[in-house]
């Protein structure tokens, strides 16, 4: 049962379910969260009197906590109790140069193993393991690099960037969720993999613009077992890897396929495959659909949590992005308009921005770098702060053309 209780009194870790106002009216973006941050507490205390706690919240849900052995659910506690095994040991600015090198060197590995496939042949599990390691590698050290870098890096065959972004979303995921290097190794191998049947699909399907026939929908569907197929048939890969291929479209209502499992059927891993799929799906190019925002994508998981997706791991992997995703366009309070480069850890919704717009639309040259947490002041006379994230458009500059001098 919900209780109220007045902001001052609040303790960490308590699950803030309402508050005495609308959430729109906040800057918080999604409504229910677990309290950690003393600059959470602050914006509380600015817009709120008193908010609506749910003392029975379980941050894990039980369905998940029952399908991970007990090694892994010693890893969920580690997590719980704040002492956190991975820290950055790389800010992102010396390690963007790494990441879009380490990408580069992932994709071509990962295109000649497709294309490998399409011709007939089989997979190498020396250069898989070569792509999981530079990726895993990177996202270790500091995972915002290589999110930003494939956010704004020109995307080509989707199949080959669907493959490398899940899996180093995958891997950022895991190591945000403090898993051990084993498992987030293993989620990346499941990423870059678990679409890999669709090589076996016929072209026009997986290029056909408009939506599917009944047919053709079964006919895609195969993609799951053929991926586990192509898996099992590769000597050297993690073990289990091709049952988990099999996990990434199965939904938490059991209305997914192809086996339609429910709950703690799908575990831990395969609820982490499904999120990871559907958020870059959207926020990529296909075909039959235009990308989203970042931002709009994870509202798209949030108002799904609790019936297609985990609710815990939806709310967690939004911590993970980011409230303002990297790559993100946003607008300023000044009338800027910038993309987010970098985040602040203990400033969440204060990250780096860089100007691409003045307030009168005008593009700047050359960008202006702002550390929004720093207080540097607006042509308003307050402190700049990002107003809303904007749609998803075509990014004005390149992967490339990131400075992060200020």
């Amino acid at each position: 049962m919900k209780k109220r209780v007045a902001v001052p009194e609040l303790q960490f870790g308590t699950y803030i379910a309402e508050l005495d106002r609308p959430w729109t009216d906040t800057p918080f973006t999604f409504q229910g969260f677990v309290l950690r941050t003393h600059e959470e507490l602050e914006i509380l205390g600015k817009y709120c009197r008193d908010v609506f706690v749910d003392p029975d919240y379980r941050e894990l849900d039980s369905r998940l906590v029952d399908t991970v052995p007990p090694r892994a659910r010693a890893k969920v506690d580690l997590a719980r109790s704040g002492r956190l095994r991975w820290h950055d040991v790389s800010a992102v600015e010396q390690e963007y140069p790494r990441a879009a090198a380490s990408y580069g060197a992932a994709n071509t590995m990962i295109g000649e193993s497709v294309r490998a496939l399409r011709s007939g042949k089989v997979l190498r599990a020396d250069k898989l393991h070569e792509a999981v390691s530079v990726v895993t590698e990177s996202v270790l050290r500091n995972p915002d690099a290589m999110m930003l870098f494939s956010q704004l890096r020109e995307k080509g065959d989707y199949t080959e960037s669907h493959a490398l972004d899940c899996s180093m979303y995958m891997a950022a995921f895991g190591r945000f969720l403090d898993m051990s290097r084993d498992d987030i190794t293993l989620l990346a191998y499941l990423g870059l993999l678990q679409d890999v049947g669709k090589v076996k699909l016929p072209p026009p399907l997986l290029d056909k613009p408009g939506g599917l026939t009944r047919i053709e929908y079964h006919i895609a569907q195969k993609h799951v077992e053929h991926s586990a197929n192509i898996i099992r048939a590769t000597a050297g890969l993690p073990a289990g890897l091709a049952d988990l291929a099999m996990l990434h479209h199965e939904r938490l209502d059991g209305s997914g396929y192809p086996r339609r499992l429910k709950g703690k059927e799908i575990g831990l891993i395969g609820s982490i495959a499904a999120i990871v799929d559907t958020f870059d799906a959207l926020t990529a190019p296909r075909p039959y659909a235009r990308p989203i925002s970042p931002s709009e994508a994870l509202k798209t998981l949030y108002a799904a949590r609790g019936t297609l997706f985990d609710t815990y791991l939806v709310e967690q992997f939004i911590r993970c992005i980011g409230i303002f995703p990297l790559g993100s366009m946003v607008e300023l309070n000044g009338g800027e308009v910038g993309i987010v480069v970098a985040h602040n850890r203990s400033k969440r919704l204060q990250p780096r921005v860089i100007v691409v717009e003045d307030a009168a639309g005008d593009p700047v040259r050359p960008h202006k770098l702002i550390d929004v947490s720093r207080g540097i002041t607006a042509p308003d006379g307050h402190p700049y702060c990002i107003k809303r994230t904007l749609p998803f458009s075509r990014m004005p500059i390149g992967a490339m053309d990131v400075s992060f001098a200020v």
